[in-house]
């Protein structure tokens, strides 16, 4: 099955951290944006933070820069997302997505096209 998995999610306290995992199965991540996006209900689905594996190019939300940091992992096939000093702000349900050829700015801030798709991995941030 070519798929995308997230994982890592969880319950933490203000100030806290946690690494997200978004692994991909069928495919590699050669020429792909990988990112990801966050939603809380109610509200509209917003880009967080995407990666481009062919120049490694970053792009990163005003609202988490300084905070989070996404990587790849080629031989693992699989990005992660490190999520420090959380705010109460960053409660959402956290997807993984990629795009091929697409500029890893372009896909988190246009959020249209997805060429795969993970479930979400909801993250709690809560005293």
């Amino acid at each position: 099955d070519v798929q995308l998995q997230a994982s890592g999610g969880g319950l933490v306290q203000p100030g806290g951290s946690l690494r997200l995992a978004c692994a991909a199965s069928g495919f590699t991540f050669d020429n792909y944006a990988i990112g990801w996006l966050r939603q809380v209900p109610g509200k509209e689905r917003k880009g967080v933070t995407c990666i481009s594996d062919s120049d490694g190019d970053e792009y990163y939300s005003d609202s988490v820069k300084g905070r989070f940091a996404i990587s790849i992992d080629n031989a693992k096939n699989t990005v992660y997302l490190q999520m420090n000093n959380l705010r109460p702000e960053d409660t959402a349900v956290y997807y993984c997505g990629a795009r091929k050829f697409q500029s890893a700015s372009y896909y988190c801030s246009t959020d249209r096209f997805h060429d795969y798709w993970g479930q979400g991995t909801l993250v709690t941030v809560s005293s």
